[in-house]
């Protein structure tokens, strides 16, 4: 195990590097919390090395993750509360950060999978919605997650937090363009739905039980109208007046579940 006592080394230096953007070039992602470490490891993320206090790294808890971490070959840090605040981005350390390795999917592994059931989020720019929109997909079965440009990297340090892990479990892809994954998604027999506030069919007469791309729109703007006027069926989830919209993670969560429950009841609406 390795002392930092300097808040300029290099380990603390390429956490906030990360924090400020991930390097795709090589897959380094910054990991924070013992939660998302944990998941990470779990899901054979490799992880390149972590800090924490040396009292943790002795602890009945950090004992056996400093040993799963050595044998995967990371560096261990022990590091001050000084250390840790500065490569922690977070505004109230939680006392671990690690650096990781990972790549997204191609989008047309994440499009193989049978029977599909995938969000595809359209700029979606907010990095806290996209990981709460790939944790709901996590948690409502669906097959994977894809990310299209202009919206916030899957991978950065607060998206990572956002899908408390589940960014690890399922095939994500990012940074591709809708129309393409469209095209792709029909070219092998899945149906593209797209949301809309208004104007679409009720969420539970249409059908999601079969193989589907969902497509939820951004914060604000929501989907474009050409990409609205392409997809195969348009849906609205139904809500209250005053009450015009919901949060992109929100209404994926709503869309993702309804599919779940389709599929599982083996309901055909």
């Amino acid at each position: 195990m390795i002392t930092i006592s300097s808040r300029h080394n290099p380990f603390v230096q390429q956490c906030r590097d990360l924090a400020r953007k991930r390097d795709a070039r090589t897959g380094a992602v910054l990991l924070d919390g013992l939660h998302l470490l944990s998941d990470a490891l779990a899901s054979g993320v490799a992880v390149t090395a972590a800090a924490a206090p040396e009292a943790f790294w002795q602890s009945p808890v950090g004992a056996p993750l400093a040993g799963a971490l050595a044998s995967g070959g990371a560096l261990l840090y022990a590091a001050g509360p000084a250390v840790l605040e500065a490569a922690s981005p977070v505004k109230a350390p939680t006392g671990i950060v690690a650096i990781a390795r990972w790549q997204p999917a191609d989008v047309g592994a994440v499009l193989a999978a049978q029977p599909a059931l995938i969000v595809c989020a359209v700029h979606v720019q907010d990095p806290g919605n996209t990981g709460a929109i790939i944790r709901a997909a996590d948690a409502a079965g669906a097959t994977g997650v894809i990310i299209t440009a202009g919206s916030a990297d899957p991978f950065g340090w607060k998206a990572l937090r956002g899908s408390m892990g589940s960014v690890f479990r399922l095939p994500v892809a990012a940074g591709a363009q809708v129309d393409a994954v469209c095209r792709q998604a029909r070219d092998r027999g899945v149906r593209v739905f797209s949301t809309s506030p208004c104007g679409g069919r009720p969420l539970h007469d249409v059908d999601l039980a079969g193989p589907a791309l969902i497509l939820v729109g951004g914060e604000g703007a929501g989907l474009p109208g050409h990409i609205q006027a392409s997809a195969d069926a348009l849906i609205t989830i139904p809500m209250r007046q005053p009450v015009e919209s919901l949060n992109v993670a929100v209404a994926a969560g709503v869309l993702l579940y309804e599919a779940y429950r389709q599929r599982h009841a083996g309901a055909r609406s």
